[in-house]
Formats: structure tokens, sequence, C-alpha cells
């Protein structure tokens, strides 16, 4: 028996062959259809039906290709881009070809900075108030590090503007529990918009013999060589491939190396081009940082120099072997931040040879926190002379018969806290002291020849790490999907530092602005700032984790001060006691800004260290 088909029949199967095979190609950037967006006519027959698929998404013509460049663990005054006394010659290139912004903040630590920058929104809204790490997160909303699918990445968003997208190094935003080699992925980058990843998924690793090495979702080895060069290398490769793949689709590449977090691990011909550079000591590296600042700009002329941090001890004061010691740290550590410039010299000088770079919107963040008081007062070499266990003479006099250990594969280097406050200058205090800016106040340079005229000047407009995803969407004439994956898209809370790029008198857009890291805090308006520093201190907890403190902490005797950012930019004069009023407005302003964000109930390290917060595998019922 002969089968005959309709005429309507044998066209719908053409049509479906023809999607199927012939434009292949053109299907591979479709998004899923809704219930809300879908078109078609479905019925029992396929004859009777009408096919629809949801328009391909393309990427405008011309449209620039993205790079984000993250840093991690810099202080503002450390880069030579910003007045520093460290050697950084790409980032100059790049901020004299673009704009310099002197006041730009982060979140004050790396994953609440990370997933900010990501999503466009603050950290404790999208569920990152501290880490993702087993030991801080909670089973409250804005502290179970597991970012909702309606807030999406900028990858995500790109994506669907038809980019390729890419990201090495640091992630720092997916839970332990979900990172072994069963996953699951969708917290992994690959889940959450990139195309492909290399690098490492935790907060920190080692530089030479990273132990959960990653690519995509597999765990490879690495190879030995310093790990800054392998995710270049694997940059380019990326960038190579889907150029010669499809040339006209722009890509967006996210680069975010473990550098300069410790371990500071970096070869000698990096470090020892610091030699004798750092024997004056962290006091006369403040004084002439802070001059270079304010000759150059970054700092208004008004400015003063804060006074050296009562826990740091003064330079001259050491004995000669404790100096030439922490010289040496200071060696390293300049010599891995002049590394990584290198290293984000090689991107660049890819994408002038093979003609991509003229069209490339860059962003430099020179920091994802300020620089780290991880290093303890007297720096580490190696994790088992630990201040725990030995007397402070005994800690410093075995750090000196390791000196020549520092910065190899063999330690683990951080620098001392002096280092830390010197790399800090202007500011007061350091990494995860969310109520100074010190902690939360970096250097950001973005880049974009083609719409960027006023090229080497510098922008005072206030921003957020949350700013450069509504700022990316714009300067790049894209559109932010309604939809990622069928789930609707909450809006974005950064405000976009677009209008700033050619007009330098711009209004600051970004007008409010918490900041909290456990229980440190502040709040942001309109140029005043009042903050909080909670007791006991974050920096004898985290340096002394073994530290016991007596029942749950009282945070209604946090001491809350009140500065006025416009007079006053790096917090000397404390006006709390002169105008209450206005404290009191700010108060009521972050008890707002809490309870929209998340940022309750209050956790801090003391709660950590003392097991007050109970993680996943102990809470299910």
């Amino acid at each position: 028996m002969k089968t005959t088909y309709s005429t309507s029949y044998k066209a719908a199967v053409l049509g479906l062959l023809l999607v199927w095979g012939l434009n292949a190609s053109a299907q591979q950037n479709i998004p899923p259809s809704t219930p809300e967006t879908y078109k078609g006519v479905v019925k029992k027959t396929l004859a009777e039906s009408k096919e629809w698929w949801p328009k391909p998404q393309h990427a405008p013509a011309g449209a620039a290709n993205i790079v984000w460049i993250l840093l991690d663990d810099v202080g503002f005054g450390a880069s030579a881009t910003f007045g520093g006394l460290i050697s950084t010659p790409n980032f100059d290139t790049l901020a004299n070809g673009g704009l310099r912004y002197i006041n730009f903040h982060t979140a004050g630590i790396c994953a609440p900075t990370r997933s900010s920058l990501l999503t466009g929104r603050n950290h404790h809204y999208v569920h990152m108030g501290n880490f993702a790490h087993a030991s801080t997160a909670a089973g409250f909303p804005g502290y179970d590090g597991r970012i909702p699918a309606d807030k999406g990445t900028i990858a995500e968003a790109l994506r669907y503007n038809g980019y390729s997208t890419f990201a090495v190094g640091k992630w720092g935003v997916t839970p332990d529990e979900d990172t072994t080699d069963v996953g699951p992925f969708d917290r992994w980058p690959t889940g959450k918009g990139f195309d492909h990843h290399f690098g490492f998924l935790e907060s920190a690793t080692d530089q030479y013999h990273p132990p959960h090495l990653v690519e995509d979702n597999f765990h490879v080895k690495p190879d030995g060589r310093n790990l800054n060069e392998q995710i270049t290398d694997k940059a380019i490769a990326y960038i190579d491939r889907a150029y010669k793949a499809a040339p006209d689709k722009p890509f967006f590449l996210y680069y975010a190396p473990g550098a300069t977090h410790a371990p500071h691990q970096v070869a000698k011909e990096w470090s020892d081009l610091y030699k004798g550079k750092f024997d004056k000591g962290w006091d006369v590296y403040r004084q002439e940082v802070f001059a270079n600042q304010k000759k150059l700009g970054y700092i208004p002329a008004y400015a003063q120099l804060p006074e050296r941090n009562e826990r740091v001890k003064a330079w001259n004061s050491l004995p000669a072997d404790q100096q030439k010691l922490y010289a040496r740290f200071m060696e390293v550590y300049a010599g891995y931040l002049t590394y990584i410039d290198h290293q984000v010299g090689r991107v660049i000088a890819h994408l002038k040879q093979s003609g991509q770079f003229d069209n490339t919107l860059v962003f430099v963040m020179i920091g994802d926190n300020g620089a780290s008081k991880e290093g303890t007062y007297s720096g580490v070499i190696k994790p088992s002379n630990s201040p725990l266990t030995n007397t402070e003479e005994q800690y410093i006099k075995n750090n000196e018969a390791e000196l020549e250990k520092i910065g190899t594969p063999e330690a683990s280097t951080n620098y001392p806290l002096g280092w830390a406050q010197a790399a800090n200058t202007p500011f007061k205090q350091w990494k995860s002291d969310a109520d100074a800016e010190g902690g939360t106040h970096n250097p950001l340079i973005i880049y974009y020849p083609k719409l960027i005229k006023e090229k080497g000047t510098i922008r005072t407009q206030y921003g957020h790490v949350s700013d450069i995803f509504p700022t990316t969407i714009e300067a790049a004439g894209l559109k932010l999907p309604e939809y990622i994956k069928g789930i609707k898209q909450d809006t974005l809370q950064g405000k976009s530092l677009f209008s700033s790029f050619n007009n330098a008198k711009a209004a600051s857009l970004h007008t409010t602005q918490y900041y909290y890291i456990f229980t440190s805090r502040s709040i942001y308006k309109d140029g005043w700032k009042a903050e909080a520093a909670h007791r006991p201190d974050n920096l004898d907890l985290l340096i002394y984790p073994g530290l016991k403190t007596s029942g749950p902490p009282d945070y209604d005797k946090d001491v809350w001060k009140l500065y006025n950012l416009n007079e006053d930019f790096n917090e000397r004069i404390d006006l709390a006691k002169k105008y209450p009023e206005k404290l009191k407005e700010l108060k009521a302003a972050f008890e707002a800004e809490a309870w929209k964000n998340h940022i309750y109930p209050f956790i801090d390290r003391d709660d950590v260290n003392n097991k007050r917060i109970h993680h996943l595998e102990n809470n299910q019922n």
C-alpha cells in the first residue's frame, strides 16, 4: 500500500529539515520560548500546527568585545597607575588612553564583590553575604551562597546578546559542596553563562600547585608553571578559537587572576626588580605615595595623611633584621603585582596583533577589596610557623631564618600588616573592614577608544562594583534580557557610569550604598557616610581564630561615626556628635537597606569561630 502525503505536510517536513540541518548554525543562539512569549499554533497534527521560533539573538553589527579584569587584594595606593610605587605599565597605558575613576568602591571582600560584579546587584541580595564556603555560609536568604536564577549574570546577559563568553582565573562563588566532579554544575561558571572557564572555584589557591584546578566542568592537572601564565594562555586560546570560528561574533572575557591574593608566589626575576626599593619602610612609602596622589590629582588638594594605625609599629623602631625581613615581603608583593600587569599586557598585545583591540571595551578593577590584613603583624612564610603556637619573638626569628623562601613555590607568603596599610594609602583600615574606605575604595580604569574622547582624564563620580554590569550593557549598546533560561529576571541595582564617559561633571547616579562584611558596616548617601566597626575586632578574630569571646555579641554597643566625604574623603573627622540628626538619618537608611537586601541576621567572625552558625549538613531535617 502506497502512502501519500498532502502538500502542506510535505512543506512542514521540509521546513523542519531546513531548521534541523541546513540552518543549524542560525539556531545556535535561540532563547527558549515561554508560555507568555510563544507565538505559534499547536494542534494535534503537524499539518494543522504552525511552528514558531524566537528570533535568534545576534550582537549588533560592530558590537564591541568586552574585557573585565578584576585583581585580588590590591589597595588603592599600590599601583603606579594611581600613585603607588609598584610599576604597572600596562595599566598605565589603558588609563592614559581611557579614564581613571578615583571614587569607585567594592564590597570589601572577595566573594561578595564578585557576586555583586557578576550580577549587577548587592551581594546580600544575591545571597552572598559572606562566602559560599561551608564555614561561613548560613541558612538565611542573604547568606546561603546560592545566586538565584532570577538574578542572572553578565555572562548570561551577553550570551543572550550574541556574545561568546569566557572566564579565566578565580571564580569564588560556587558553594563548597558543589565543587566536586559530580557537581551539580549550575553554579559553576559554565552554569552561569560562560562558554568556557579555566581556573579555580575557591577563594585562594597555590600559584604553582593549585590542588583544585578546573576547566569547564572537569578537574585538570596543573603543569607546574605559575597559574597566572596558564590562565593568560587560556584566555588567548579562547579568544583565538572563537575568532577563527566566527570572526564577526564579539566576545566577553572575564579575566580574574588569583593575584595578588596570598600566597604571594612569583619568580625571582620579578621580585628582584624591587631589590632595595622598600628599605625605607612602610612609613616613608605612605608619605611618598600620598605626595604622588596629591600631585597627580587622584586625591583632593586639601587631603591629609591619616595617622599610622596603632597596631602598626613605626618602621624606624624595628631592629635591622626585621626591617630586612619585612622589606623582602614587599619586594615579592611588588614583583607579583608587576608580573600580573605583564600578563594582562600579553592579552592586550594579542588583541592588538589580531586587530581586535580598537573595538574592545576594557574595565580594569585594581582590587576586589583593599589590601589584605591576613598576613598577621609580622608576615607569613609558612603557616606551620603559627603565631598561635609561638611567642612573637620566636615567630619573627623563624621567619627571618626562612627569608630566602619568601615568594617561592614552597612558601605561602603574605606580607605584614604595615605593608597592607601602606598599600591602602590614603585610606584607613583594610580588607573586610566594610566600615572604612580602606576596605572598599579601589581604583577603576575604563578604556574604549570608540567612545571615550577625553583620554587620560579623571572621573570623580561615586561608583560601586554593581555598576559595571549596567555600564557594560549601555556602553556596548545592548539590551538586558527579560528572561534567562525561561526565568523572568529581577531588576539590576547598579547604576550605569556611561553618562560620565565624556562628561567629567555628570551627576553621580549611584547615590545610596550599604556596606557590610562580618558586621563591620556602613551606609553612604549623597556624600555622607555613617559607619560602625564591630568589636571584638575582626582583625583579632581573623589573625587569631582561636580567640574566644564570652556569649553572643552585642551590636547595640557598636559606636557609629559620621563623615562628610565631600569635604573629608578619607574619613579623618568624625562628625557624629556635631550632626546627630544626620547620623540618625543615615542609620535609618542602613536599616531600610538591611531589610531590603537580606542583611539580617548579623553574622560575624566570632559567630564563625565559635560555631554559632551551622551549615547545610548539620541542619537537614
